[in-house]
């Protein structure tokens, strides 16, 4: 069984996100999503159980995809969850500078390959990073971001 694992601080996720894992599923027998504690970013707008929570209410439509949430290392992810690959959406030449040096470490560290997938042209410019700043001025990302994701930010912001 061909598994695939997408990991991602997914704080929040959006279409740009959705997209990738729309894809790989297509591409393997499972993809294991997995939202992750990244340290080096800022402090988190949802925790690790609400971005779970987010992601199996917003791709409970695909039958071979698995949600989990974890605090460690990509490799030990995959191997916990048998994954034979890594997969990691692109918007930009921008992204992949960074995402080719950890493609470089996790297949140093545990031999995993890691395959990039570019986004549509049109989801190329979300970020996470922006929807937060606009949905914090009260602007709508409701289009770019899935349905339970836009009730999430609602809800966080109306207090």
């Amino acid at each position: 069984m061909n598994i695939a694992l997408f990991p991602g601080s997914f704080d929040p996720f959006h279409n740009g996100h959705a997209e990738v894992v729309e894809r790989a599923a297509g591409l393997f027998d499972e993809v294991v999503v997995a939202a992750i504690r990244n340290p080096q970013k800022s402090e988190p707008l949802f925790t690790l159980k609400e971005r779970e929570e987010m992601l199996r209410d917003s791709l409970a439509h695909l039958e071979r995809v698995r949600i989990v949430s974890v605090s460690t290392l990509v490799v030990n992810v995959a191997r916990d969850v048998g994954a034979t690959v890594i997969v990691k959406g692109l918007r930009a030449v921008s992204d992949f500078e960074n995402e080719l040096q950890m493609a470089q470490m996790n297949k140093e560290l545990a031999g995993i390959e890691t395959m990039f997938l570019p986004t549509s042209s049109t989801s190329s410019f979300i970020a996470a990073r922006l929807l937060r700043e606009v949905a914090r001025f009260g602007g709508d990302v409701s289009s770019l971001v899935p349905k339970p994701v836009a009730d999430r930010l609602r809800e966080k912001f109306a207090k």
